[in-house]
């Protein structure tokens, strides 16, 4: 059975990990609260090239042994409700490992089209920002992950506490608009993402307190 580990490591950044394999997604430097982020993996890719998502300096690259073996899809959009005028371009990436699909959703500011929520398609899990101001907010994220309709939904681009930009929201409004059975605490910085996952909403811990 095909697995992919999915790791925070804060704000909009993940990890993850699948077939031996290494991409670390929207890697930051100078976000309130988190210290400096060092990481490695096999590739990397950021929605954006604002420091806070696009700081490949971060990520120590180390060539894979033999074909890469997951793909990425890119689908387009904007940073803003107002075609990138206001904060320029935002890129989707749809990560495919072995029939899992995993859609990172960077700093989206809009409502998806038909035909993007199309080109994105089926989704195991949805790491989907909720923050609002500089993304869409929970109501907007919820309005997302409704049309997506992912097994897993993991918030990101919310503040944590003293973590995070002052001018966005925590995660509780995001939590509150599903059903409580649904939302789950994890402990922890991670989750293995399989074809037997439950349907959740799955709010991960900062692991480097």
């Amino acid at each position: 059975m095909a697995e992919m580990k999915i790791q925070w490591l804060g704000l909009s950044c993940f990890r993850l990990e699948m077939g031996g394999a290494a991409l670390v997604l929207d890697p930051y430097t100078g976000v309130r609260g988190y210290p400096e982020l060092h990481t490695t993996a096999n590739a990397v890719c950021c929605s954006h090239l604002h420091g806070d998502h696009g700081y490949i300096e971060a990520v120590e690259l180390t060539p894979f042994d033999g074909p890469v073996p997951f793909t990425v899809q890119k689908v387009a959009c904007f940073h803003d409700d107002c075609q990138g005028q206001k904060r320029g371009k935002n890129t989707i990436h749809i990560i495919e490992y072995q029939g899992l699909r995993v859609a990172h959703f960077g700093d989206l500011g809009h409502p998806l089209s038909t035909g993007q929520l199309a080109a994105v398609g089926r989704l195991d899990a949805a790491l989907v920002p909720v923050g609002g101001f500089y993304t869409i907010d929970a109501a907007g994220a919820k309005a997302l992950c409704d049309a997506l309709q992912p097994r897993v939904i993991i918030p990101m681009h919310y503040k944590d506490g003293p973590m995070g930009h002052d001018a966005v929201d925590g995660v509780e409004p995001f939590l509150s608009l599903w059903p409580e059975n649904l939302c789950v605490h994890s402990a922890g910085d991670s989750l293995t993402l399989s074809d037997d996952t439950p349907r959740q909403v799955l709010r991960l811990t900062y692991g480097g307190r």
